[in-house]
Order: structure tokens, then sequence, then C-alpha cells
């Protein structure tokens, strides 16, 4: 029988999605020290809400998450180093842990946007294949990590949420200074443009971590300092 996962704070699915995250968009990098897990979490793009965490709070979040065996430490270099345990701790496919690493990161979702946000790590088949794996996650066995939220009015489709810090506040505001049925059929009409841009800069988010990752090794050959 396993041991209910305990709610966790919203520092917590920060840190714990940038490491599934990394895991995948910047392999050469993983596991991540605490200095890249710093701006993982701290991106401007492909985080919501964007949030400016210190050094302490997240080592605080890793220490919580060591707890509940769903970080590792290891030592290696002149660093700690942490990665994720989210497949072996929940049981979860790959498939299943990328989709919960979005939700996490960028919170509700559709199953349409889930697959364009998807793409660098896993390239779903398509939608059906989302909503499949969306499904199984919602009715585990030991216990639902996403749950289908009620649909917005004027809005095409529902979205889905994760459920790793307890159920989700229903969001029913539309925009300020805008008229419900106008703005979500706006924002359906623009969705796939909006998730277009979002993908290619999550694309050269990456090439730039790996560059810089690779700078550092260089300099860390040479004896150098990167900054000089």
């Amino acid at each position: 029988m396993s041991t209910p996962l305990p709610i966790l704070s919203l520092l917590e699915t920060r840190v714990l999605g940038v490491l599934a995250e990394k895991q995948r968009t910047v392999p050469d990098s993983y596991p991540l020290t605490l200095n890249s897990l710093v701006s993982g979490c701290n991106q401007k793009t492909s985080r919501n809400p964007v949030l400016e965490l210190t050094e302490s709070q997240i080592q605080s979040a890793i220490d919580s998450l060591k707890g509940y065996s769903l970080v590792a430490e290891s030592s290696g270099g002149r660093a700690f180093r942490y990665e994720h345990n989210i497949d072996r701790v929940l049981r979860i496919p790959s498939q299943s842990v990328i989709l919960l690493t979005v939700l996490m990161l960028r919170g509700p979702q559709t199953a349409g946007e889930l697959r364009i946000a998807c793409d660098r790590m896993h390239n779903f088949a398509d939608i059906s294949s989302v909503e499949g794996f969306l499904d199984e996650l919602s009715e585990r066995p030991a216990g639902a990590l996403v749950v289908k939220l009620a649909r917005l009015p004027g809005a095409r489709e529902s979205r889905w949420a994760h459920l790793l810090s307890g159920q989700p506040a229903e969001e029913v505001a539309g925009p300020a200074g805008t008229s419900g049925d106008g703005a979500y059929a706006s924002h359906d009409a623009s969705l796939g443009e909006v998730a277009a841009l979002k993908a290619n800069v999550a694309r050269l988010e990456a090439e730039l971590a790996s560059l810089k990752a690779l700078v550092g090794r260089v300099c860390s050959e040479l004896g150098i300092s990167e900054a000089g």
C-alpha cells in the first residue's frame, strides 16, 4: 500500500517541475546544480506564475522534496546536484510525468495546449493521445493526479490542472476590462499563434542553456572564470 503524497507548495512544485523539464530539454546539464535550479525556477517565459525565488527558498523546497523521496541529491564536481524521482515515487510512465511537468510550470492547460507545450520533451501523436494519459492520471487507483476543470464560458475546450497542490481554485473571471464571451473567443482565436511562439522561445532557451553549460565546462577545463 503506497503512502499518500503530501500536499506540495507552489515552491515545491516549481522545483519539481524544473527538474523534470531540464532532464529532457538540457540533459547534458542534468542533474542540476542549485544555481541552475534557481535560474530555471525564476524563468520569465514558460512559467505561470513568474516567481523571484532566492537560493535559500529553493534549498528549503529541495529539502522538503528530499523528505518525500521526490528529489535525490548527489555530489559531483564542485557542487551538489539534484534530480527528481517523480516516475518512481508516483509510479507513472514518462509521458505522464511530462504532462504533470507542464501543468506544474504553466498552470491549467487544455489538451491541445499541453500537446504543443510538451513537444520539446515528448512528441504526442495527437490530442487523443494526450487525453488518454490525462484520463489515466485522473483515474489513478492510488489517487488522482490531475483533474478536468469546468469549461470556462465561451471556451471551446476544458482545461486540466494537477492535484499535487490539492484541488485548484476555479477561475471564473475574465481578463480585466473585457466581457466574458468576447475575451474567451479572442483567446481561442489566438491560441495556436501564442502556443507556437511559446514553443519557439522555449526551444531557444534550451539552446542557450546548452551553450552556457558548454562555456562553463570549457572555462572549468582551462581554469578561468566565465566572467573573465
